[in-house]
């Protein structure tokens, strides 16, 4: 079993997206896999509940179909930070809760992609961070970069952070989340240039995401070599 935490630059930068593809890919090459949304704030109702939409779109792309309340153990009604909704619900965010669920998936399954909320130093409570999160579960980092003004700070920040941190940057992924974006190549380049770890492929926008479309923009060398450890 190996596990791979996704995190972002930034809110919207395309981490289901990433996921997802990550997910098709990995399924794609025959393996057992499952999506995991530990923590989300934003809920719509469903008739078997409230539901959160990243959370359904990584439970898509699994294999077998994980239970959601595995999937998902933390989910919040408001689309706020997620410490905030967990206080506002009373319900306190525990990384040993999550880590418990993360070992059911990882039971069945070859590979667990785990998608994180916002940014790497989201809170979850008044001391940990997501970035803690991904140090209890043990997990390497892909690093998705929403490709607009502003990136190359959010980026190299992230990765220095992560550096801090003692926690492994498997690689990074762009994200063209703004098809206006001018300079994009350039600033693809230049973080190519500043991270010393492989860009996994950049997902071009679309109007309609699909994970299996996705994936073919993802570097096939670099998949089979992260399936192989």
């Amino acid at each position: 079993m190996r596990t791979l935490f996704v995190t972002g630059t930034d809110t919207g930068a395309g981490k289901t997206r990433v996921a997802c593809a990550l997910l098709a890919a990995f399924a794609a090459r025959g393996l057992r896999v499952a999506g995991m949304k530990p923590v989300a704030a934003g809920a719509m109702a469903t008739p078997e509940g409230l539901r959160n939409e990243d959370a359904l779109a990584l439970i898509a792309a699994s294999t077998g179909r994980p239970p959601y309340r595995t999937v998902n153990p933390y989910l919040f009604t408001a689309p706020i930070a997620p410490h905030i909704a967990a206080a506002d619900a009373g319900v306190p965010i525990r990384i040993e809760a999550i880590a418990d669920c993360h070992a059911q998936l990882a039971a069945d399954h070859d590979i667990v992609v785990v998608e994180g909320a916002g940014g790497l130093l989201v809170p979850l409570d008044e001391s940990d961070t997501f970035a803690d999160l991904a140090r209890r579960l043990y997990a390497p980092v892909m690093l998705v970069v929403g490709l607009r003004l502003g990136c190359l700070n959010h980026t190299l920040l992230t990765v220095e952070a992560l550096a801090t941190r003692g926690l492994h940057l498997a690689g990074w992924t762009g994200s063209a989340v703004d098809p206006d974006f001018a300079r994009s190549d350039e600033n693809l380049a230049c973080l190519q240039r500043r991270i010393d770890a492989p860009c996994w492929g950049t997902l071009r926008h679309r109007p309609r995401a699909d994970a299996r479309t996705d994936a073919a923009d993802l570097d096939p060398s670099l998949l089979d070599r992260f399936c192989l450890g």
